[in-house]
């Protein structure tokens, strides 16, 4: 389920004989599913969930980038966090090719994540909304023997 909104002018710029169109849009199964996928997130209070564990997984973030140089700044809301890595928080020169071996050692640990960002020094976390807190606590920890264990090489 999907909407866009924007200002007269930039719709205008689309009217010009080319038909915007969707594969599933109107289709009333796929609306039915949508509808349904709705349903759940607001029965089971998933936004709320992602909402708590988003402040929880932020919160050791917040507590790693006062232990480990190589973070520059963490930013996010909900489940939807970036953790921007960087040679020299003064200059915030960009960790790109940290931010990378950071996620190869993450995925060797069993966690997929990706980088991000103009620079790809951004590290991405995007998990499913049905993330638990022992999922959430396991992460950070994990990330943390991560960034000791690139520290204690570099």
């Amino acid at each position: 389920m999907g909407a866009v909104i924007t200002r007269r002018e930039i719709a205008e710029a689309f009217a010009n004989g080319m038909e915007f169109f969707s594969t599933f849009g109107g289709n009333p199964v796929s609306c039915a599913v949508g509808l349904a996928v709705l349903d759940v997130i607001e029965e089971e209070g998933l936004l709320e969930h992602a909402r708590e564990t988003g402040k929880r997984i932020l919160a050791g973030l917040h507590d790693l980038r006062d232990r480990h140089e190589i973070i520059g700044d963490v930013r996010g809301v909900g489940l939807f966090i970036g953790i921007e890595l960087v040679l020299d928080r003064d200059t915030r020169a960009p960790a790109h090719r940290e931010a990378r071996e950071l996620v190869n050692r993450l995925k060797d640990r069993g966690i997929l994540l990706g980088t991000d960002g103009p620079f790809n020094n951004v590290v991405k976390i995007k998990p499913p909304m049905v993330i638990t807190q022992e999922d959430a606590d396991m992460f950070v920890r994990v990330l943390d023997d991560c960034l000791t264990d690139m520290a204690a090489s570099g």
